[in-house]
């Protein structure tokens, strides 16, 4: 019988300095929030894929997510994934790294921390 193991066990975090770092030498973003919360600001040439969805029954997991990675990344990119506070993009990144992507970090704090930080964010345009 195989042990399971949780997300903090196989997933490497990295703090938003790093991950800034990582995406300007050429990692990609992938954004696993919502198109709702990715709509009102996101990291610029971000790669969105929600990992869950708000439902009137609550949150629940996409069950799309790993076709609709695979069709905008290859196995072997180097990925940076973030959310929103860094919970979502830590479970997606185990799920990642256990459908055998090669190169998966979590960014810790998410779009929040980005976003304290200062660091550029594309946000929609506002209507005259």
């Amino acid at each position: 019988m195989a042990t399971s193991v949780s997300p903090e066990e196989v997933v490497i975090t990295v703090d938003v300095n790093t991950a800034k770092d990582l995406v300007s030498s050429g990692h990609l973003y992938l954004d696993v929030r919502t198109h709702e919360e990715f709509d009102k600001g996101h990291l610029e040439n971000s790669i969105v894929v929600p990992y869950l969805f708000i439902t009137p029954q609550g949150r629940e997991k996409n069950p799309q997510f790993l076709e609709q990675v695979l069709s905008a990344c290859k196995m072997e990119d180097n990925i940076i994934v973030g959310c929103r506070s860094g919970v979502r993009s830590l479970e997606a990144s185990a799920e990642l790294l256990n459908a055998g992507f090669k190169s998966i970090k979590n960014m810790g704090g998410g779009y929040i921390a980005w976003v304290a930080n200062g660091f550029s964010v594309k946000q929609p345009q506002e209507s005259v």
